[in-house]
């Protein structure tokens, strides 16, 4: 018992000292897509594939528009299927939107793409789009 209130402290400051988007992937996105952005078979496609999909004409404004509006219907990530609901995450602020794409695109891609800027997720919601626009909007991928 002793043991496990000497570490209570040590992992409050692990809590701190993560980036503001693995806090925000924490708090938004973790459920469904697990800890280590795995997914869930059938239902959340895994967030590993990502850097072919950042990198692919389109995909860094398809990933923010995922983001903002959410995705809806059958969706095939390396000849798998899934066909789970996205919630919109709007409420986000264009900075938290940014830090949290970076920090998936990072993390769990492992992506050398350039940074997302909140000034793309600005420009993304200038136009609404609904969660089924949002997937007919996927670029194609090699």
């Amino acid at each position: 018992m002793r043991r496990l209130v000497f570490l209570l402290p040590f992992l409050g400051l692990l809590t701190l000292a993560q980036s503001p988007g693995a806090k925000l992937f924490s708090a938004h996105c973790q459920s469904c897509h697990q800890a280590q952005g795995q997914g869930l078979p059938g239902a959340f496609p895994p967030l590993t594939h990502l850097d072919k999909l950042v990198q692919a004409k389109g995909g860094r404004e398809y990933l923010i528009r995922v983001v903002l509006y959410g995705l809806q219907g059958p969706l095939t990530v390396e000849g798998k299927t899934y066909n789970g609901v996205m919630p919109t995450f709007r409420q986000l602020k264009d900075q938290e939107v940014a830090d949290l794409l970076n920090h998936v695109l990072t993390a769990f891609a492992k992506s050398k793409a350039k940074p997302i800027a909140a000034a793309e997720v600005k420009a993304q919601r200038a136009r609404a789009f609904s969660p089924q626009e949002v997937l007919k909007s996927r670029p194609p991928v090699k």
